[in-house]
């Protein structure tokens, strides 16, 4: 009996949030040669008394200070709490691309994964993704390769390998994506829209980013998706097997 030459392919997608910075972006009072980022009525105080072995801030008769939380907020009053932030990433899990590609006949392969990143850093978030291994598609010593754009450094607005390759890669679309992703409806890397299935780069073991913002979007987030996409041509002869990618999806604050 015959078995035809199949491919399964899945992508384990992790997920990190890392809060980078917890320094206060905002200010109450600025001009062109000074910013005070917190300020408060109280009766007294030394802004910073230092020794040789400390250093000390102080307010005298500060009022409405202390911490009040609920379900829905942590509440830090007082001019001399710690300014903190918070971010988390959603999503990701195992991702399974479809339909199974035909080792012989070819065919294209195709799944996503969203992911929603929550923060209420001022100065927002920036999400990035990359893979575990060179070239990110592999089954044991046998390995789709990274996509290929057709220039260095910028995607394809369109998907497009050889009939005689095979090649994996992912395209991000949603609100806060990086300008790389964008497009200008026939390139990438201009303009500001976000055609849906354009705009095709490679998975590498560094960071790439794909999207961020520079505002506080809690708390209802932002989406951005994550296409993933996989093709063996129609004249390539790809090992039969079950392919797989770890890629890791990493949210900070900015």
């Amino acid at each position: 009996m015959f078995h035809p030459r199949t491919i399964y392919i899945t992508v384990t997608i992790a997920t990190l949030a890392i809060i980078a910075c917890s320094v206060a972006h905002a200010y109450t009072m600025s001009s062109s040669n000074y910013r005070i980022e917190n300020d408060s009525i109280n009766t007294g105080g030394l802004d910073v008394a230092t020794s040789t072995n400390y250093r000390l801030k102080d307010t005298i008769g500060e009022i409405a200070t202390g911490n009040s939380t609920s379900t829905s907020y942590n509440l830090y009053a007082g001019y001399r709490q710690m300014d903190e932030t918070y971010i988390s990433i959603s999503g990701g899990g195992a991702v399974t691309l479809t339909p199974n590609i035909g080792g012989v006949s070819g065919g294209t392969a195709t799944g996503s994964t969203t992911f929603t990143i929550i923060t209420d850093s001022p100065a927002g978030y920036a999400l990035s993704i990359n893979a575990s291994t060179d070239p990110a598609l592999k089954s044991g010593s046998y390995s789709f390769a990274d996509y290929t754009p057709t220039s260095v450094g910028t995607p394809d607005y369109t998907w497009l390998i050889s009939s005689s390759d095979s090649e994996f890669g992912f395209s991000p679309e949603g609100a806060d994506i990086v300008q790389k992703f964008k497009d200008d409806g026939g390139a990438c890397n201009t303009g500001s829209g976000d055609v849906s299935d354009k705009c095709w780069y490679n998975t590498g073991t560094s960071d790439e980013e794909v999207s961020s913002s520079n505002s506080a979007n809690h708390p209802s987030g932002t989406e951005t998706i994550i296409k993933l996409q996989a093709e063996s041509g129609s004249s390539h002869l790809q090992e039969a097997g079950a392919y797989g990618s770890t890629i890791t999806a990493t949210a900070v604050t900015q």
